[in-house]
């Protein structure tokens, strides 16, 4: 006898079956993963350098602004990266 997850598992798979990449996707994919890994931490470098000066100035509020714009900045990149995964995930390029 089935378990719950089971059948549901099977119910999930039968509406959207899982995609099997080939091996060049896995390298796109691979390859995306590494370039915004890389422009996260070049921004992350960048302001973090501008926020730790802020702060020895002692300037709060441009501390904070830098602080929100990183995060902007990181959301913006992730939310890029995704939708770049799924272009290659569907075989688009």
């Amino acid at each position: 006898m089935k378990s719950a997850y089971e059948l549901a598992m099977e119910r999930l798979n039968k509406q959207s079956p899982t995609a099997k990449l080939t091996a060049e996707q896995k390298d796109r994919l691979a390859e995306l993963d590494s370039r915004y890994k890389a422009k996260i931490a070049e921004r992350e470098i960048g302001l973090k350098d501008a926020i730790l000066q802020a702060r020895v100035q002692g300037d709060r509020a441009e501390m904070e602004k830098l602080e929100l714009q990183l995060t902007d900045e990181k959301k913006k990149l992730a939310t890029e990266l995704e939708e770049k995964k799924e272009a290659v995930r569907h075989g688009r390029k």
